[in-house]
């Protein structure tokens, strides 16, 4: 019977984790990632366990005391490659309850994990009681992307927002990277001067403080909303790690995190698109439409993003009129639906003529067509 731990296994090393996994295979689910990618892995989801196979690099302290930060309650064991009695207690210090060196005590490993995980299992819920007075929970972020301009990817993310923090009491900002051009500040009629380029200073001690400084925060909703710059030359200054730094922030901050996302790629996208818990792409029912999602698809897998697990498909624009129905894109469709909006032109374009947000508040007597279809998308979630 395969345990409910979530396991994570950190290894840059094929030989080592291989013999891990096939020892484990069966009894535990477990996820192999390189050492390079712990930060956004911990940020992404709680574990209840990670493995840490000594890479080649010497980071192995500075990971093991940030994923011992970010979740004090996850066990850490460490495999060494050697015996140093000095990396043993730089590792312990960091953080690590177990130490083990391959392939010296390869066997006393493998024979020792079943009493682990179940002295782990069994101390779970105490930790999390002691520890959930002095913790905030962890948020989620949800990118929205579409390859194909024109999708109503911004309107949809706007309206998408609005819903959760009017539908939940749940902290939520909406995140403009569309860097060059901006879009979201029209949508909601927001006039500032102030942008997310305006973190860039403060980047290496970002906190909560900085973003609600520069963020919008609407009247209606209350929805926190941190716009685009809006500028070509001041998009080329901000880097991959600040749009990392910015996202785990707010993850830490809020308790989601809605990110519109430009119509191409680039390192800004990718970095959000990895950082992310869910990706729904927006895709209308047509053709053309279906053929930038398989391009999609195939750049991400040459990219390395993971999409299958993460993945959902919001299906925008439907209409009786359409030349291509749902019941025909469903049998093509790699990824689920997670949702379905009506095509509402009369509905939507005063919203749009006006700059007015689509929710202001909860018991709202008139929604239009397309309110109502993200009213129910947005529901899923906070379900």
């Amino acid at each position: 019977m395969e345990s409910n731990l979530k396991v994570l296994l950190v290894s840059d090393d094929e030989v080592i984790h291989n013999q891990i996994l096939n020892a484990m295979s069966g009894s535990y689910s477990v996820q192999l990632i390189e050492s390079r990618d712990v930060v956004r892995e911990m940020n992404r989801e709680d574990r209840d366990i990670v493995i840490f196979v000594q890479p080649d690099s010497d980071i192995a302290v500075e990971s093991i005391e940030y994923i011992k930060s970010v979740s004090p309650t996850t066990l850490v064991m460490f495999i060494a490659k050697s015996s140093d009695f000095s990396q043993l207690r730089s590792i312990t210090k960091a953080g690590a309850s177990e130490f083990f060196v391959y392939p010296e005590e390869h066997s006393l490993f493998i024979s020792r994990i079943p009493t682990i995980f179940q002295s782990y299992e069994a101390n779970k819920s105490k930790q999390t009681e002691t520890l959930s007075s002095f913790t905030r929970g962890r948020g989620q972020i949800f990118s929205i992307f579409s390859g194909n301009g024109g999708s109503g990817k911004s309107n949809l993310a706007s309206a998408f927002a609005q819903t959760i923090k009017v539908e939940s009491t749940a902290e939520v900002i909406l995140i403009d990277l569309n860097l060059q051009f901006g879009g979201l500040e029209t949508l909601m009629a927001i006039e500032s001067n102030r942008s997310i380029a305006d973190l860039m200073p403060v980047v290496s001690e970002l906190n909560e403080s900085h973003i609600r400084n520069v963020s919008q925060k609407l009247e209606s909703s209350k929805l926190e909303v941190l716009i685009s710059p809006c500028d070509a030359e001041t998009a080329e200054k901000i880097t991959e790690d600040f749009v990392a730094k910015l996202l785990r922030t707010c993850r830490r901050s809020f308790d989601f995190v809605i990110v519109d996302l430009p119509s191409y790629m680039n390192n800004h996208v990718v970095t959000a698109l990895e950082e992310s818990d869910r990706i729904f792409y927006v895709l209308t029912p047509d053709t053309p439409s279906l053929k930038v999602l398989k391009q999609f698809e195939e750049l991400a897998v040459r990219l390395g993003i993971e999409l299958p697990s993460r993945t959902s498909i919001i299906l925008n624009k439907t209409s009786k009129d359409n030349e291509v129905q749902v019941k025909d894109i469903k049998n093509v469709l790699r990824f689920p639906l997670a949702a379905t909006v009506r095509l509402d032109n009369k509905g939507l374009q005063p919203f749009l003529n006006k700059g007015e947000p689509i929710r202001k508040t909860a018991k709202e007597r008139r929604l239009i067509p397309f309110a109502k279809d993200v009213k129910k998308w947005g529901l899923s979630v906070l379900e």
